[in-house]
């Protein structure tokens, strides 16, 4: 019970056994996200409201296999049911969610748990898919055999819901619980023996096995080379509907923030102020946020394929290479959700037993192309590569930004291999899994994880980004050169004197534009940039992406913003990110007259940042979870040499190649 009096249920059970599907239709889709006290293992929870009125708590544990810990998820588990997680109390009733068509293996968690003597409902889960399988399952003789309530359910179906939740209820009225006979003592051989038992007394399989529909397709989709074939079509298409899809949002997105840019300049009085909301703020925090479109598409489809089932069957077909490269199948997962933000996945390794395979594991985590690095990709794609298509469907844009993330991926397991066969060497931990049924998907659980994390991106922007472009802004700005000022005041005084009409407006714009070149030059920024640009130049970066890089170790999005700032970039009807883009098209060198940009710096520029270990929140989390400043400042350094090395073939190569 809580300490405000409320009643709490959690729920409990293996991976893939549909309880995060159980829980959001428990809640509703309303609950809460953060760590339990003292770990950083992630606690869900929610409310449910009973048909009795009472209001309890719902938590959604971590999967686990045993009450038996071989890692911090399941000592969570295991600490919360025995009611010595600090910050939790002990449950005044525990859901274990079986899969109907895997009830052997998913029993020897559930009768661990019924023997703890707490109040527990087995909700027999993916009942639907028994079914379909011929399964016949006597729930009322396995109610018998374990003393455990049994309850069918489909987690998207809401009459097996409102049924657990009678069972739930029910429960709770009791005035008493069982007696704890949970023995650790008890070997695996003897409590399988004994499930195994109480699985043959309770399912009747089909006398002739039928080959379901899913089973048909696995044939296709974990095959070892249609299956990774499937894989890449399923990558292809999920980037080039990235690129093309959000485009319209994005567009709305963009006028939006013109508008407001537009709105501001005209109710504030030109100066300092004005420059700051508009050119520092509003560029540098708009600039970021018009890519949010596609950062949740990307979620969506993460969200989509996780909850069809798909993703379990990406998972199977990768553990092949995974295992070539020296990593577990449970690093899959981990590396898959540092595609959202490599602070999650950092901590997805919690479920990695062997510790130079979860060492392995963290270390090539920000290796894999985060969702901060979407729009630096995106927005170079749209800007240099040309809008051409081939076979009349994939677009040469779309192929850049999957050429990105598959390079990425192939870079990040050739480290771990390295990893693996140098100073992380170790014995390999099989990896074993089931595969859970297909299912149709529930959008609207689907749509709350993308929410979900997709609010990650819009707390950054709405304060890292913010802060970060004052500072940038700042930095561009000042100091004032008041000798320079009075210098152009007189030129433009002169060409006023002068010319007039068109002329006269095309002097002043240029004008304009010298000056403004001429105060980032000797700016702070500008003096730092020119300062480390030997180190830049041979990769074809000038100072100003020099700036830009330096500022994106705090966040990979601040190079956007630096950009924008730095070649003011402003709109004209077009909205902020065309505006964007036509400044790094149009920027030219003062002292040769040449683009600063061209196709191939932007393409070095995108293989330096999928290599460039750049995050605040990224460091933290490699500090806390590795326990050591070493491994961490290892980690950027190699990533950083990794960017370097690879931008300078690229730009030399291509250079050497003809290419421009």
């Amino acid at each position: 019970m809580t300490a405000s009096g409320m009643k709490e249920i959690v729920l409990a059970g293996n991976p893939n056994t549909g309880k995060t599907t159980v829980f959001n239709a428990l809640t509703g889709l309303r609950h809460t996200t953060a760590n339990y006290p003292g770990v950083t293992v992630e606690k869900r929870a929610g409310m449910m409201k009973l048909k009795n009125g009472e209001t309890v708590s719902v938590i959604d544990l971590p999967g686990a296999y045993s009450l038996l810990p071989r890692s911090p998820d399941e000592k969570v588990v295991h600490n919360v049911l025995l009611g010595a997680q600090k910050g939790t109390p002990p449950p005044d009733l525990v859901v274990v969610v079986l899969a109907a068509n895997n009830l052997e293996r998913n029993l020897y968690f559930g009768t661990q748990v019924a023997s703890l003597g707490l109040r527990t409902v087995f909700a027999v889960n993916m009942w639907d898919a028994a079914q379909e399988q011929g399964l016949g399952i006597d729930l009322n003789r396995l109610q018998n055999m374990t003393g455990v309530p049994c309850v069918p359910t489909v987690g998207t179906d809401p009459k097996g819901i409102e049924k657990l939740q009678a069972a739930i209820e029910e429960e709770l009225a009791k005035p008493s619980v069982r007696e704890n006979t949970f023995d650790p003592k008890i070997s695996p051989e003897v409590r399988y023996k004994t499930i195994e038992n109480i699985v043959t007394a309770i399912v009747k399989h089909p006398g002739e096995k039928k080959i379901t529909l899913s089973e048909r397709i696995d044939r296709v989709l974990t095959h070892r080379v249609w299956g990774l074939l499937a894989f890449l079509g399923v990558m292809t298409f999920v980037f080039q509907s990235i690129f093309s899809w959000a485009q319209v949002p994005m567009d709305w997105v963009s006028r939006g923030i013109e508008y407001l840019a537009s709105w501001t300049r005209a109710i504030l009085p030109d100066g300092a102020l004005e420059s700051l909301v508009v050119d520092g703020v509003i560029a540098g925090v708009g600039n970021v946020v018009v890519f949010l479109p596609q950062i949740m598409l990307l979620f969506f489809f993460i969200a989509f394929f996780e909850d069809t089932g798909y993703m379990a069957r990406a998972v199977f077909v990768l553990d092949r290479i995974m295992k070539m490269v020296g990593l577990n199948g449970k690093a899959f997962l981990p590396l898959l959700s540092s595609f959202a933000c490599t602070v999650p996945g950092v901590l997805a390794t919690r479920t990695i037993e062997d510790r130079n395979d979860r060492l392995a594991t963290i270390l090539v985590a920000p290796l894999m192309s985060c969702s901060a690095r979407l729009p630096i990709y995106t927005l170079l794609a749209a800007a240099f590569v040309p809008a051409k298509t081939f076979f009349h469907v994939f677009s040469l844009q779309g192929a850049t930004l999957l050429a990105m993330y598959l390079l990425s991926i192939g870079t990040g397991l050739g480290m771990a291999a390295i990893f693996r066969k140098t100073f992380l060497k170790g014995n390999q931990v099989p990896f074993v899994f089931e595969l859970p049924p297909y299912r149709m998907p529930h959008f609207g659980t689907i749509l709350a994880a993308m929410w979900d994390r997709s609010k990650e991106f819009i707390v950054r922007a709405g304060s890292i980004i913010f802060l970060l472009s004052i500072v940038l802004w700042f930095c561009v700005s000042y100091p004032k050169n008041p000798a320079a000022e009075t210098s152009f005041s007189l030129l433009k005084k002169q060409a006023e004197t002068s010319l007039a009409g068109d002329a006269l407006k095309s002097r002043l714009s240029e004008i304009d534009q010298t000056q403004k070149d001429f105060q980032i030059r000797t700016s702070f920024a500008g003096s730092f940039g020119r300062a480390i640009e030997p180190a830049i130049r041979p990769l074809g970066f000038n100072w100003e992406i020099g700036i830009g890089i330096v500022a994106s170790f705090a966040a990979r999005e601040l190079l956007i913003s630096t950009l924008a700032i730095v070649h003011h970039a402003q709109s004209e009807g077009e909205g902020m990110t065309a505006s964007l883009i036509e400044a790094l098209q149009s920027a030219k060198s003062p002292e040769t007259g040449k683009p600063l940009y061209t196709p191939l710096v932007a393409i070095a520029l995108m293989v330096f940042y999928v290599f460039a270990c750049q995050c605040f929140s990224t460091y933290a989390v490699l500090k806390r979870e590795t326990g050591s400043w070493g491994w961490t400042f290892f980690t950027v350094a190699y990533m950083t040499g990794l960017a370097w090395g690879s931008a300078f073939i690229v730009y030399q190569g291509g250079q050497l190649l003809g290419f421009k």
